[in-house]
């Protein structure tokens, strides 16, 4: 397939496009700074992908780099960048609508927070305690939920490099809710205790970007599984979905 990465040089996008090299798909890094990523590449690697560097927030730039791919990953920019957050998802979702050759499918990174919880009508980012600026996942999922695109929104808690989780781990893998077991007795939590609750199992979430990557690039087909959906991941020693 010919993908897409925004956000190459980060920690989840250089991985997916390494990933996307091994599985020999066609890979474009679109990225502002070129040296930055054939250091992280090496010279080998950077012969297989097509680069371009440019601004995110050109519209011409970015639906022009879309042209003629079957999938986009949007690993560009993070929450706590607030507004500039969102208008750089706005911006590339509005070219993937625009650009005529682009396939549809998308995938963007959003947040454990981001995923409902068993037995509630809640999600964690809008409990007391989670931090104010995850909310800027919610304004993405919401623009997604405006576009026919077949999306799909990766919602890992904190991942780490995969040396930190050496034993072989399965990876249960779950649409729209928390992928960890929740009991039944938290729908008559109040708000403040299901946010501790939450808080106390959160390294339960925590999940390496190697398999976070694979996860997007096992999934890239128009009309899957995942096709407008929240997309869990945690370790579980039974169960193997993914």
């Amino acid at each position: 397939m010919k993908i897409i990465v925004f956000g190459a040089t980060g920690n989840t996008g250089k991985r997916v496009l390494v990933q996307g090299i091994k599985m020999g798909h066609e890979m474009t890094a679109f990225v502002r700074n070129s040296e930055k990523l054939y250091d992280q590449l090496g010279e080998h690697s950077a012969k297989h992908v097509k680069v371009i560097v440019d601004d995110i927030m050109d519209p011409v730039s970015v639906g022009e780099a879309l042209a003629h791919q079957d999938a986009a990953i949007i690993a560009a920019g993070h929450a706590g960048q607030g507004e500039e957050f969102v208008r750089i998802v706005d911006n590339i979702i509005s070219q993937c609508e625009f650009q005529p050759s682009f396939s549809g499918r998308v995938w963007i990174m959003g947040g454990a927070g981001l995923l409902d919880i068993p037995y509630t009508d809640l999600i964690g980012n809008n409990l007391p305690g989670f931090p104010p600026e995850y909310r800027n996942h919610n304004r993405n999922f919401e623009r997604l939920q405006q576009t026919q695109l077949d999306w799909s929104i990766m919602c890992p808690g904190t991942m780490i490099d995969s040396r930190e989780h050496p034993d072989p781990a399965h990876l249960h893998v779950t649409t729209e809710t928390l992928p960890i077991p929740i009991p039944e007795t938290i729908k008559e939590y109040s708000e403040a205790d299901i946010a501790g609750y939450l808080f106390s199992r959160l390294q339960e979430l925590n999940v390496a970007y190697d398999d976070v990557a694979k996860c997007m690039l096992d999934h890239l087909e128009l009309g899957g599984a995942f096709k407008r959906k929240r997309v869990g991941l945690a370790y579980q020693s039974n169960i193997t979905v993914c």
